[in-house]
């Protein structure tokens, strides 16, 4: 993922040297086990080895792009050793609402017809290509279908792991680095563009998380999340800084959405993203 308030900073730096057995943190005197999340900034480096769980990322730092690592990133998460409340194998694609700049795109969706031929039920009408509620709803789904389809399913079987989609927890990474829309209007499409990305996730019998700091998600989404919205409710993956006390602090933060938790917290110690289970 790419990173803007040190977000899963594995969007950004490389690292060079990598524990031989993921170190575990001391939470309350016992014995916390330690996951982490990779994605292509880690093609070709040395990874953790005995980590509880591993997040991979599927794409290559935009929502419409490919890890080239994939499938030996899922194999390195397949050998998660667990004991930890995590599932061992979780993924998370990059989500992005680029209706400002449509004449500099083509993924921009033109009907409510995804590349499966599945004609989608878009609860904002028909999307005929304009910016609009609509057609950013469908933008989502769309990148949720291809994230499915053209990427993890391929480097499932490549891998040797389950590729059923509803097999793992799916975390929109959501943050201010990718392309999205500014107005208080576009700031409710934006939020529309996340909804198509669940309800996609959700159709195949996924469960969806969102990743963000309040900050990003606030400049993001605004106050444009309805009581409605299908992102309400969800867990959180909140990015915690440099050191495991604020990552513990973190797992009693604000949900960004209504009715959600912190399940996952993020810190970042030589480089490498670890992640404390909240749950």
């Amino acid at each position: 993922m790419k990173k803007i308030i040190s977000i899963f900073t594995a969007g950004i730096l490389l690292f060079t040297l990598a524990p031989s057995v993921a170190l575990a943190a001391r939470v309350g005197g016992s014995t916390e086990p330690v996951g982490y999340d990779i994605s292509w900034p880690q093609c070709g480096t040395r990874l953790p080895t005995s980590q509880a769980f591993g997040i991979v990322g599927l794409n290559n730092g935009t929502a419409a792009s490919t890890n080239p690592c994939l499938a030996q990133q899922l194999t390195w998460a397949s050998k998660s050793v667990g004991g930890s409340s995590q599932p061992k194998v979780q993924v998370y694609v990059n989500t992005a609402n680029p209706g400002e700049v449509i004449s500099q795109i083509t993924t921009w969706p033109t009907n409510n017809t995804d590349k499966t031929s599945y004609t989608t039920i878009n609860p904002y009408g028909a999307c005929l290509g304009a910016n609009d509620d609509a057609c950013s709803w469908q933008y989502g789904w769309n990148r949720s279908v291809e994230d499915v389809v053209d990427r993890f399913k391929p480097a499932a079987q490549q891998a040797g792991i389950d590729g059923t989609t509803s097999a793992y927890t799916w975390w929109l990474d959501v943050e201010t680095m990718n392309t999205w829309q500014s107005t208080p209007e576009g700031q409710a499409r934006n939020s529309k563009a996340l909804e198509g990305m669940t309800a996609y996730f959700g159709s195949q019998g996924a469960k969806v998380g969102l990743y963000s700091t309040a900050e990003q998600w606030n400049v993001i989404n605004g106050s444009s999340i309805s009581t409605y919205s299908n992102l309400n409710g969800l867990p959180n993956w909140r990015p915690s800084g440099t050191n495991l006390n604020n990552a513990l602090a973190n797992c009693a933060a604000v949900s960004l959405t209504p009715g959600g938790f912190v399940s996952l917290t993020q810190y970042i110690q030589k480089n490498l993203d670890r992640n404390h289970s909240c749950i």
